[in-house]
């Protein structure tokens, strides 16, 4: 059995403010991926044919800009496309959900958990304790950061006047490293933890730092998969090298819609995988989750933009 760290998942306490290990994962996956979409513009040998014939689909001062518009996107629909799949739809249907907690109701209770998480916290100013209620960003979803994020590419693409797809196979060849970052902040949180196992793979997700956190271990004594570290091995690392490799090594970026479709399509297949080792907090039947739910409009939309890239060459052409 692997030993669990004693990780703490609050990076800086000061007062009753906390920044946290999770956040701090948001702002290394997107400058990281800012950085390399950077580089990848500024190497020459793979824009050098059609439909690009030597000029890069976007500037580096366009893609400073774009990263802003993300930015809220990923913010915005993480946390709105947790509320609308999970909060809503899943503790809709399946109410006894282990994270449901009176949801989908507690948002007309409180339409302000549609934002965050709300903790009561003491504040000691002047020698007085003001009790008050600070925000608790949890609760985010992949796939409502991810639509939040296309919404920012289509706008933004259109305002500068740039080629969609192409934008979109930027975006997507990077992705994988927040996805990565995302996980490692989980397993730092002992969040969404595997299933129990007797492989010389588990781990107890208890520590001392997670027992003064959570006022116990919610994962138990039991040793469990770590599925966050499975998750940010193929999400993360194994689907950016495929992404990488399929850019330099065959050029699939010169059929623009193709890389996005081929994220689309391997982060489904990562994510259905893993949720077969992860104790999934949205179950509907038997061993089918909300996540695997949600991995096949993923493929669907894998299969549109692979089908776009080879039969519409001409959507890769960037606008006069």
């Amino acid at each position: 059995m692997l030993d669990y760290p004693e990780f703490n998942p609050v990076a800086i306490q000061l007062g009753p403010f906390a920044v946290r290990w999770y956040a701090l994962s948001y702002i290394a996956g997107l400058l990281s991926a800012w950085w390399l979409i950077v580089k990848m513009l500024a190497q020459k040998s793979l824009w050098r044919r059609a439909p690009f014939d030597g000029k890069p689909p976007a500037t580096a001062e366009d893609i400073g800009d774009l990263f802003v518009w993300a930015t809220l996107g990923v913010v915005i629909g993480g946390r709105l496309g947790y509320d609308l799949f999970y909060g809503i739809f899943y503790c809709g249907f399946w109410p006894g959900g282990r994270d449901c907690g009176g949801l989908p109701m507690a948002y007309l209770t409180n339409p302000l958990n549609l934002l965050a998480y709300w903790e009561p916290s003491s504040l000691h100013l002047f020698g007085q304790t003001f009790h008050i209620y600070m925000p608790r960003l949890l609760g985010m979803s992949f796939h409502g950061g991810l639509i939040g994020v296309a919404l920012a590419v289509v706008l933004f693409a259109r305002r500068r006047k740039l080629n969609i797809l192409a934008i979109g196979d930027l975006a997507c060849s990077v992705a994988p490293i927040g996805l990565f970052f995302g996980r490692i902040a989980n397993f730092i949180n002992g969040e969404l933890w595997g299933k129990v196992t007797d492989s010389p793979l588990g781990m107890v997700f208890c520590s001392r730092n997670l027992y003064a956190l959570y006022r116990g271990c919610p994962a138990g004594l039991e040793p469990r998969y770590p599925s966050q570290l499975i998750e940010a091995f193929t999400e993360g690392i194994l689907l950016f090298a495929a992404l990488q490799w399929a850019i330099r090594r065959f050029h699939l970026h010169e059929r623009p819609g193709l890389v996005t479709g081929l994220f689309f399509a391997g982060y489904g297949l990562a994510r259905a995988s893993s949720e077969f080792f992860r104790d999934s907090e949205s179950m509907i039947a038997g061993w089918f989750s909300m996540g695997m739910l949600l991995s096949i409009p993923m493929w669907a939309a894998a299969a549109l933009f692979i089908w776009i890239a080879y039969k519409k060459p001409e959507w890769g052409r960037r606008p006069s």
